[in-house]
């Protein structure tokens, strides 16, 4: 993979590799964007089949945050990290601090927190070692874990996208495929279940799949069988792209909701979803519960403050429905707009950003 070329293509400001012969730490940062802010994006730990996925990964997770932060309303870049191995097995003291040395070189231009294959725990090791590490534990003066605020977020957008359809948030009844139960998609289904709606779900980690129907009595399909559930939502929950030209043919709901980053393998697919009358909301939209949360730790971490701007998804997911029926183009095509609007038109005030510091 010509990397120059990847970085051109879709507009990233830095690509910065790290290793540590120690540890075996190999991470990639990406930051897309410093238009609005720092670029804020968790670490992914994921044991990639080669570098050039892993740079796929990253870039494109790197944008999504960009569009993330920037439709959220938040004075916040877009960036990304991933770490190479297996979180199973390949987690030390020594690796996470090593990678919090990495991340200190930026100087705050790009600020970590949790992802898939991370915890609060793994983020208080990198903050050892720098300052621009979020999502750390309540001891630290963190907000501790924020799957259950993600999964709070997208809730608050699975009642907006019921309104819009049904003239009505409630969602008692109603019918929902998971796919994924990790930390936020299992924190989703208790909110569903304690909704009383009805759930079937899919993992490919049976562990998963076994606490979830202890801990909440839901009903479990092998993998490639939850695309074809005769639901009321498909909620992608798992890592991205599983909405694409091969699964949306599939799908028997009404709408798509779900946490998972990158959730269409390309953008044509938000339009084969429309032309399947099946309502998307976009997903850097619904899941940046966790984004706004740990953004609130900037700030001195406040839960009241932090939750009241997650439930305010409820009406951003609203207006981006309202705003796509309005100029008859699919959600995500609005959410994009607005996005990029808000970049035009707050961007120019710190054209490129010299550190987390740079305020002006």
């Amino acid at each position: 993979m010509l990397v120059f070329d990847e970085v051109a293509r879709e507009g990233h400001e830095q690509i910065l590799y790290g290793y540590d012969k120690v540890s075996g730490l190999k991470t990639i940062i990406a930051i897309h964007s410093t238009a609005l802010g720092p670029a804020l994006g968790g670490t992914r730990f994921f044991p990639y089949k080669s570098e050039d996925e892993a740079l796929d990964d990253v870039l494109r997770l790197s944008k999504g945050m960009t569009y993330k932060a920037a439709a959220a309303g938040l004075d916040l870049g877009g960036g990304k990290a991933v770490i190479i191995g297996d979180p199973m097995e390949d987690k030390s003291e020594r690796l996470f601090r090593a990678y919090g040395r990495i991340v200190d070189s930026l100087q705050g231009r790009y600020i970590t927190a949790e992802d898939v294959g991370t915890t609060t725990k793994d983020m208080d090791l990198v903050r050892r070692e720098t300052n621009w590490a979020l999502g750390n534990s309540v001891a630290l003066g963190g907000a501790g874990d924020p799957s259950p605020v993600t999964a709070r977020g997208l809730f608050a957008a699975t009642r907006a996208v019921a309104k819009k359809l049904w003239g009505t948030p409630d969602l008692s009844g109603r019918k929902f495929a998971v796919q994924g139960v990790g930390k936020v998609g299992s924190a989703f289904v208790q909110l569903l279940v304690e909704s009383r709606a009805e759930v079937v779900i899919t993992d490919s980690y049976q562990p998963a799949i076994e606490a979830a129907i202890s801990n909440y009595g839901v009903r479990a399909v092998e993998e490639d069988e939850i695309f074809n559930q005769d639901t009321d939502f498909f909620s992608p929950c798992a890592l991205g792209g599983a909405l694409n030209e091969d699964t949306i043919p599939l799908l028997q709901c009404e709408a798509v909701v779900g946490c998972a980053n990158n959730q269409l393998a390309t953008e044509k697919d938000a339009q084969r979803l429309a032309d399947r009358d099946i309502l998307y909301g976009p997903d850097f939209v619904v899941n940046a519960g966790g984004l706004i949360n740990v953004y609130d730790e900037l700030h001195g971490y406040s839960k009241t403050r932090a939750l009241h701007r997650v439930d305010a998804i409820y009406e951003a997911t609203l207006t981006i429905l309202d705003t796509a029926e309005e100029h008859s183009i699919n959600p995500n095509e609005a959410a994009m707009h607005v996005a990029e609007q808000r970049i035009n038109d707050i961007g120019d005030l710190r054209r490129f950003r010299r550190s987390g510091h740079d305020r002006n």
